[in-house]
């Protein structure tokens, strides 16, 4: 039974199970949207969101005129697509503006939690980031990503300034993008970097610091940036 209160993720992962069991073969086109939606028992609309993400992931492809695609297993050194998929939220917000954002919000959202994370949020963000690793070692994409959103969502949750938990809130979904859309172009070691930085901003915020945990927090973010080939 898909969890209905998430359903796009849901069936994210069943097609991305799919995919890693062999089902869905690289280069093979993936069946009709209304053949999935159908064998899911969901709605298109919750089909399509599923199939962005997996393409922002770099798992599927979609060719203009053809159809959507698995990515094809030697269009990168893990499996996955040798480029980035494109930006969904380009009538709004450019990418470059998001990651902006997020240095300026995250980073001063990390200073105002320091001090504030109980033990349980601190050791929360410690299997998570420990998840992030083994996901990405099983290249389990979907629960990589997850288990970073829980790490940056514990930090937010902590923080003392409701107006910007809101304001968060309001660009979450764009966050959420930046955080998948460079995936198909990172190669292990700046995923070893990312999981090292998510591991001195926890320590910044075990020891209280609050502008050292904001200076770690928007070098994390830059790094990300940098590795969507972006300088913000």
């Amino acid at each position: 039974m898909l969890n209905k209160t998430l359903v796009p993720q849901s069936v994210a992962r069943e097609i991305q199970a799919m995919i890693q069991a062999g089902q869905l073969k690289a280069g093979e086109k993936i069946p009709s949207q209304r053949e999935f939606s159908h064998k899911f028992g969901v709605s298109r609309a919750s089909l399509r969101e599923a199939l962005l993400t997996l393409e922002t992931l770099g798992l599927l492809k979609t060719e203009a005129g053809r159809g959507t695609f698995v990515a094809a297993a030697s269009d990168g050194a893990l499996g996955q697509a040798a480029h980035m998929a494109p930006w969904r939220y380009s009538e709004s917000y450019s990418v470059f503006d998001v990651f902006q954002t997020r240095i300026l919000l995250e980073g001063e959202i990390a200073r105002l939690s320091a001090g504030r994370l109980s033990q349980v949020q601190l050791e929360k963000m410690e299997k998570a980031t420990k998840t992030m690793e083994d996901c990405w070692a099983s290249q389990d994409l979907l629960a990589n990503v997850d288990a970073d959103l829980d790490f940056h969502g514990t930090i937010v949750s902590a923080c003392s300034n409701t107006m910007l938990k809101a304001l968060y809130q309001t660009v979450r979904d764009q966050i959420t993008e930046t955080q998948r859309q460079p995936i198909p172009i990172t190669d292990p070691e700046r995923m070893r970097q990312s999981i090292a930085e998510h591991r001195r901003i926890i320590a910044a915020l075990k020891a209280n610091d609050g502008h050292l945990a904001r200076s770690e927090m928007e070098a994390h973010i830059r790094n990300t940036a940098r590795c969507a080939g972006l300088q913000p």
